[in-house]
């Protein structure tokens, strides 16, 4: 994986910049990797120059590990140790004071520093802890694509300067192994792809979640087109579905949609309350969760739906567990049955046995959903191993989800973009 991240960012270093007219016309949607991390299951944004990001759909803003220093009398590059701090006057601080986290420290330190700083709380979203620091100001540098090819963006002498938080060491904790903090990808300003300064990339985005740790996923900054070797010339905008996004207020920060019913094998399961239940996206959730009553009435009509599969001893955290051999493959078709997401709109998220059982060895599968208890805030949250290998299209500017169901039942994968065409 490192070799391939590594090769990734040397022949993009070794790239003629594009010229700038070029780009607008041509690499209108920006593009970096996404990696998945194997012990944790955890997925990550790469960029340069510094560091790996956990992708979170309900953080507030950015967070890395690093201390705001401004060294006077110094021309701040690519100098690690030189940030500028945000004053608390300043817009963004503004957007960031308005997604307080109750169970935080508190942010009243006027007294100390006056507005010289804008103070925050970042938050780690595995451990839930949080720790008092400030925003201040980061660099990346951004690569453009046509869809098939990339580019590095001409006018990144250093690269394009975000608002960030700053965070101590202490809050990378239970975090996968060489992310240095957190890359918001939420309805936030403050968010990672809002603070683009092009509107059809700031409002719309990709994320197509790898499912193994060796091959790289990718996320797309804008409109598209977008296309994969595996089928070069299909943009895969041609065959999404789309269904709206619901944002409860203007300080929601999450991915919301709604659903009319859940079916296994075209039955559809008798759930009264689910066209009224909130139903969210999250990039920190390894596996679906589903409201107990939910839950339980979604297991039971999947154990009768799979009788002719034998069981086997269910392995934590799962509950109904199946003999592997007879779940079948992706390469030899599954057995077990497909699961239907009627979205609000009509159109069904379908959920391929390659999302639905996960392998836990010893021959066993598990129906990888789990019971959240009764007191969940959102009825249900869709976890990381039911999008990975979809191909899922946020639309902010028109709040709509689009989505592809699984890439491998049309014979690709997240894992199919081709970082290695880089344009001379």
């Amino acid at each position: 994986m490192h070799l391939v991240k590594l090769l990734f960012f040397v022949l993009v270093s070794c790239s003629r910049d594009v010229l700038s007219q070029y780009y607008y016309t041509h690499f209108n949607t920006l593009v970096l990797p996404i990696l998945k991390d194997a012990e944790t299951s955890l997925h990550s944004v790469s960029w340069l120059p510094r560091g790996d990001k956990l992708i979170d759909l309900d953080a507030p803003f950015t967070w890395r590990d690093c201390v705001v220093r401004n060294p006077p009398m110094v021309a701040c590059g690519l100098e690690e140790g030189c940030r500028f701090p945000l004053r608390c006057d300043r817009t963004l601080c503004k957007e960031a004071h308005s997604y307080i986290n109750p169970s935080c420290p508190s942010l009243n330190i006027t007294a100390k520093y006056g507005c010289n700083i804008c103070a925050v709380t970042p938050v780690n979203p595995v451990s839930k802890s949080c720790k008092l620091s400030q925003l201040t100001t980061d660099l990346v540098i951004f690569y453009g694509t046509d869809g098939r090819n990339i580019a590095v963006l001409s006018g990144q002498t250093f690269g394009v300067e975000l608002v960030v938080s700053c965070a101590p060491s202490s809050l990378l904790i239970s975090l996968p192994k060489g992310v240095d903090g957190v890359a918001a990808f939420s309805w936030s300003a403050l968010a990672f792809p809002r603070q683009v300064d092009k509107p059809d990339v700031a409002n719309k985005f990709v994320l197509c979640l790898p499912s193994s740790s060796k091959t790289p996923g990718v996320t797309f900054l804008g409109d598209g087109p977008f296309y994969f070797t595996s089928f070069p010339n299909l943009d895969l905008r041609s065959i999404l579905s789309y269904t709206p996004m619901v944002r409860k207020h203007k300080t929601s920060l999450g991915y919301h949609i709604r659903i009319n019913r859940i079916s296994i094998r075209g039955i559809s399961i008798p759930i009264p309350s689910i066209k009224s239940a909130s139903v969210r996206l999250s990039t920190v959730t390894p596996y679906t969760k589903l409201r107990s009553d939910i839950y339980k009435a979604f297991v039971s009509s999947f154990s009768m739906a799979t009788t002719n599969i034998p069981r086997l001893k269910s392995v934590q955290p799962f509950s109904l567990c199946l003999k592997s051999s007879a779940v079948g493959s992706v390469e030899k078709g599954f057995r077990v049955p497909t699961i239907d997401l009627e979205m609000e709109s009509g159109k069904k998220w379908t959920i391929y046995g390659d999302n639905s059982m996960k392998r836990v060895g010893n021959g066993t599968a598990c129906l990888a959903f789990l019971d959240g208890g009764l007191k969940m805030k959102d009825a249900i949250v869709i976890g990381t191993f039911q999008m990975e290998n979809n191909f899922l299209f946020l639309d902010l500017e028109n709040q709509k989800l689009g989505f592809s169901s699984s890439l491998l039942a049309r014979g690709t994968s997240c894992g199919s973009f081709n970082f290695t065409a880089i344009v001379e």
